[in-house]
């Protein structure tokens, strides 16, 4: 079944270590599982706990990578409804178990077996990578694989906690960063019909925010976050996709009656919050993560029919350490993808 006996991974050799080139053997799909020729794949921050083995499951060496995009190659058995040649994204869901409570309620992104792409198996920073089928979402033809990469970790992220939302058409919804997953959110929060307002640090961004959809824009450096947002009526919804906690609190008290501080950038600092704060005007504050393969699709298509891309910078495969390195001194506007040339 095989078309070649080895291909080449960036993999990080041991903990602390850069990510290297490598010949790995190319593996056949098992059972329930397709065997994906990568094209491309995006470079998240959750990439760098993966590399330095943070994440429980982790061993070493590691081939990180969950924002995977290219076609099927080879199919195992037990798989239907997938053929050789379909396009075909892989998120941070990898698959599940199938038999839990949250697998059998559809929330298989909390299955306690959750299955990283780069812990569970060797991630799409490669040539190669054999997946579960259940973990597959069809890219829509109107993407190309580097535009559908980042949609599958970034971009689900962003769309799936605006869509569960409390928020409604007309309403509205600040997203609080505008890095990564913030220039994702600003777009699918203009196309799903929120006044859509953006934060972050600084007038520079000011134009990039308009440019990116946003009705308004909050430099917190100089403003007052809560009461900018009180002016304008109160926020239905603050999604946080940056990884401060004090940049997250800042912005409780600018949630309008029956408010939602929705928590999408990871970090273990606290936040800051009072009972009263949440109390008065019957405010929320919850985490989201991710979503399901279907989920993935549902992003995708979305975009596919709204415009919303995610802004990219292409590097080859073999310059995935330097892409990781812009991507955290902040210099990739906004998301880095390696590319292979298949």
């Amino acid at each position: 079944m095989a078309t070649s006996t080895s291909h080449r991974a960036m993999r990080v050799p041991d903990r602390g270590a850069d990510l290297s080139l490598a010949q790995v053997e190319t593996r056949d799909p098992g059972l329930g599982e397709v065997r994906v020729t990568v094209e491309a794949c995006g470079v998240c921050h959750s990439d760098v706990m993966i590399s330095s083995g943070d994440l429980p499951g982790s061993t070493f060496p590691i081939t990180p990578g969950h924002e995977i995009a290219g076609r099927i190659d080879a199919i195992g058995d037990g798989v239907a409804g997938w053929s050789v040649g379909d396009r075909v994204a892989v998120g941070w869901y990898g698959g599940s178990c199938g038999y839990c409570d949250a697998c059998r309620e559809g929330d298989g992104i909390h299955c306690p077996r959750l299955k990283i792409p780069g812990v569970a198996y060797p991630g799409g920073f490669a040539d190669s990578v054999a997946v579960p089928a259940v973990a597959l979402a069809a890219i829509p033809d109107e993407l190309t694989a580097a535009e559908a990469a980042p949609l599958a970790c970034a971009g689900v992220t962003v769309y799936n906690a605006l869509r569960r939302s409390a928020a409604r058409s007309g309403d509205t919804v600040a997203i609080l960063g505008v890095g990564g997953l913030g220039h994702l959110g600003v777009q699918f929060a203009r196309e799903m019909g929120f006044d859509t307002v953006a934060i972050a640090r600084g007038q520079e961004k000011a134009k990039l925010a308009r440019e990116l959809g946003a009705a308004h824009y909050i430099d917190s450096t100089s403003e007052n976050v809560p009461e900018t947002l009180q002016r304008l009526g109160g926020a239905k919804v603050v999604l946080a996709t940056v990884t401060s906690s004090a940049a997250m609190s800042a912005t409780l008290d600018g949630l309008g009656r029956r408010g939602e501080l929705v928590v999408a950038g990871a970090t273990m600092e606290p936040l800051d919050v009072t009972p009263v704060q949440l109390i008065g005007g019957g405010k929320k504050i919850y985490g989201h993560a991710a979503g399901i393969a279907v989920d993935i699709q549902r992003t995708m298509r979305f975009a596919a029919q709204t415009g919303v891309r995610p802004w990219i910078e292409q590097v080859p495969l073999e310059q995935a350490q330097t892409a990781m390195a812009r991507m955290l001194s902040g210099q990739a506007r906004f998301r880095m993808v390696l590319t292979t040339g298949n």
